[in-house]
């Protein structure tokens, strides 16, 4: 059963609308803390103003601990209360869940960016924009707070106690075993684990690595990297680099005879570099500045795990300037489609 520390959490989550308990209130206080004064993370160790960069690594590692700790009574109360009281309670700790994912990652990314750039808030968003209670005061924090439609999506019929970790791509990321050859950007656990094809990830996520790292983020459970978002800031500059630099690389490594007598790498894999990429009409460019893209493995059941991806990565984008983003996807790929259509 339950323990009275996870009761008492469960209740200090849900205490009244406009007054939170103890581990709400914080949940609260140190995210905006950290949101306000994240500029002094990229303080250098040697800067007579370093302990500002010390002091905020601290908060932030309570915040990650407070939010693993939320995480964690949801997946233990999934696993433990009675069927009625589950139903009863379970779409609210699964929307708080799914939005501290979000904003623990959102948080790690603010911690290891190298960019130094404002948050910029979106306008003023009508009362019933926003939910009461903790989860709309997390959300009215995210530079995307305004986006409601990002937030409002129904529990799932079977609760799952499975637990997820959703940070940014860390340099041993980058580095570790490959398991295609043919793309060296990407590691062993999220080329193996992400799709049916083994050459997926690494056709889709090899220039985002490249040429965005500091956008991409990894969703992980327990067996490993089960997901993945990344984004371009400025998709334009971003194509451009990708057609001119980073694909002819790709293809002089790998001829387009390679495949065909190496089944480990795939004719079709190493043909796929080697087509000619759709141009982006510049209206588009222009509306939507940035690009991103995102994928689960089939494991991936819970939406909500998916919603927290791209909450965390349009997150990023938002507080660097982006207003707005596009996804290339194939009208004859439904299972992106279906994907897409998911998250709202």
């Amino acid at each position: 059963p339950l323990t009275l520390e996870e009761v008492r959490m469960l209740v200090e989550l849900f205490y009244l609308p406009y007054h939170h308990g103890a581990l709400a209130q914080e949940l609260l206080e140190h995210f905006r803390w950290l949101r306000a004064n994240s500029l002094s993370v990229g303080v250098p160790a040697t800067a007579p103003d370093a302990c500002g960069g010390t002091r905020w690594r601290g908060r932030a590692q309570s915040f990650q601990l407070l939010c693993a700790r939320t995480c964690r009574l949801h997946s233990r109360f999934v696993s433990t209360a009675s069927r009625a009281l589950l139903y009863d309670l379970h779409p609210y700790l699964w929307d708080i869940r799914n939005m501290l994912l979000a904003a623990s990652a959102f948080i790690l990314w603010l911690g290891c960016q190298s960019i130094t750039a404002p948050i910029l808030l979106g306008r003023d968003a009508e009362p019933w924009a926003r939910r009461g209670g903790l989860f709309g005061e997390l959300q009215a924090l995210l530079p995307v707070g305004n986006s409601c439609d990002l937030f409002y999506h129904p529990p799932p019929l079977f609760p799952s106690s499975q637990l997820y970790l959703l940070r940014p791509l860390l340099p041993l990321d980058k580095v570790s075993a490959m398991a295609w050859r043919g793309c060296s950007e990407v590691s062993q656990g999220i080329q193996a684990q992400l799709s049916r094809a083994p050459t997926l990830p690494g056709r889709l996520l090899g220039s985002f690595l490249s040429l965005s790292p500091e956008y991409t983020f990894v969703l992980e459970d327990e067996g490993g990297p089960c997901g993945y978002a990344a984004g371009a800031l400025h998709a334009e500059g971003f194509l451009q680099q990708r057609d001119s630099s980073w694909l002819p690389a790709i293809r002089h490594k790998y001829p387009p005879d390679l495949g065909t007598g190496n089944p480990a790498l795939g004719q079709e894999a190493v043909l796929f570099f080697h087509a000619e990429p759709l141009a982006v009409p510049q209206p588009v460019l222009r509306r939507f500045p940035s690009l991103v893209q995102l994928g689960t493995a089939p494991r991936v059941l819970d939406v909500g795990a998916s919603r927290s991806l791209a909450l965390c990565l349009l997150s990023a984008l938002r507080a660097n300037g982006s207003r707005g983003v596009f996804c290339q996807v194939s009208d004859a790929d439904r299972q992106q489609l279906s994907f897409y259509s998911k998250l709202g």
